[in-house]
């Protein structure tokens, strides 16, 4: 599966914010999906993940109540919902997909996006 994420930009503190991600290839269904962020000079860190039947959702506690992913398996689309967006929210953000697995859903992702920028500005 391929992985495409856009919809960064630049907002300012207590905005909102909505990422898209959109894969090609078949089966998207099959997968679990997540979005994960790296910020400048800092490791990548996992945000947040939906399962691909959608029924369990994860969250990091830095993103729980403010962000709410979503996917629409019939548009092969995850999204990130991103609601009072903080400046250390600021990132890189990546969108992934694995084969649904017993690891934990912040690991075990086979495939990646390219990333889109969000900033958020104080």
């Amino acid at each position: 599966v391929q992985l495409q994420a856009f919809g960064g930009g630049l907002v300012q503190a207590g905005g909102s914010l909505r990422l898209s991600c959109a894969a090609s290839g078949r089966a998207f269904s099959s997968y679990d999906m997540g979005w994960f962020r790296q910020a400048p000079g800092k490791e990548r860190e996992f945000v947040t993940s939906i399962s691909w039947r959608a029924g369990n959702t994860y969250y990091a506690d830095s993103v729980a109540g403010r962000f709410s992913i979503s996917r629409d398996n019939a548009k092969n689309t995850v999204y990130l919902q991103m609601n009072s967006l903080k400046p250390e929210d600021t990132a890189v953000y990546y969108c992934a997909a694995r084969y649904p697995s017993s690891m934990a859903a912040t690991r075990g992702y086979d495939y990646w996006g390219q990333g889109t920028l969000v900033t958020v500005s104080s």
